[in-house]
């Protein structure tokens, strides 16, 4: 997955683009695709609205499993809707909606951490069957400990993602979720949570079915790996990220240093500060794990970078 291009496959489908310029005598079948709904007007007010509202004319929305929110404009303030406001409202039309992608929002239609959102409340609140959850950007975005015992997949993409929508994760009620994915980013882009707020989240006491976890690109990469090195959680995962931040070799010596890894699958370190030395210790007390050490990036003096910020 990445934020330069376009998802062309989500949810086990591929996606399908609906916008203002769709013929609508050239239609996949409902359950077929993902449907991405997106407008490619720039500067007029609440477009997306007309799309979707036309999108819901178009096509047979009780059969649709998986949704992508595309680029929606460049604000959530008077005169715009926020998508996710506008689905719970028409929730009714979504009954077999299980999974669900909002912000698929490329470079050149905006920058991830300008990405405009509101609160995901009303979303969480109308479709408790979603199985899966995709957030990219965090500007504006507002969320409260929730409870949702279908959701199994939960995935916040940010430059820089607040402590209270982390704080808000850590205090919810996911008895079934299998992954959780949070890229904390940077403060400069809003990105304040710390590891105190990750702590229900290592414990796992509130995740009893989680089998993969990432804590990525994050400014504070080694410090999250040095709590994840004692983390409870930790003994029942099969993969770990901690990957597209600014580890470095602390941050990796303490891995090494704390609990077994050799248990994971997969723990996946790519977009990382390690030494020569250090990409050689962590491969060989893993030999049985994929380690994803791709990405080697150099610091610049003691500047140290996350994969995505602005």
């Amino acid at each position: 997955m990445t934020i330069r291009e376009h998802l062309i496959g989500y949810a086990g489908l591929p996606v399908f683009t609906f916008d203002e310029s769709t013929d609508l005598d050239d239609l996949p079948g409902a359950a077929e695709v993902a449907w991405r709904v997106r407008t490619e007007d720039f500067d007029e007010e609440d477009e997306w609205r007309a799309v979707f509202e036309r999108f819901l004319a178009s096509v047979d929305t009780t059969e649709i499993t998986a949704l992508v929110v595309g680029f929606w404009g460049h604000d959530c303030g008077e005169g715009y809707t926020y998508p996710p406001t506008l689905l719970a409202e028409r929730a009714d039309r979504f009954p077999a909606l299980r999974s669900l992608f909002v912000g698929d929002v490329v470079m050149e239609e905006h920058e991830v951490s300008w990405i405009p959102h509101d609160d995901l409340g009303p979303l969480l609140a109308a479709f408790p069957a979603l199985e899966r959850l995709d957030v990219r950007g965090a500007d504006g975005l507002v969320l409260e400990p929730f409870r949702s015992a279908s959701l199994r997949t939960l995935r916040f993409e940010s430059g820089g993602l607040p402590g209270h929508v982390v704080r808000a994760v850590a205090a919810g009620d996911l008895p079934n979720l299998e992954r959780l994915d949070l890229w904390l980013g940077v403060g400069r882009y809003g990105g304040d949570a710390t590891v105190t707020d990750l702590v229900p989240i290592l414990g796992g006491e509130r995740l009893p079915e989680l089998r993969h976890l990432g804590l990525e690109n994050a400014e504070i990469q080694d410090e999250v790996a040095a709590a994840v090195a004692g983390a409870p959680v930790v003994a029942r995962l099969e993969s770990l990220s901690l990957a597209l931040g600014t580890l470095t070799d602390r941050g990796a010596e303490a891995l090494l240093s704390g609990q077994p890894l050799t248990h994971l699958r997969e723990l996946d370190l790519h977009h990382h500060f390690l030494t020569d030395p250090m990409t050689e210790r962590v491969r060989a007390a893993l030999p049985g794990v994929a380690v994803d050490l791709r990405e080697q990036e150099r610091a610049d003096g003691d500047w140290l970078f996350v994969a995505v910020s602005e």
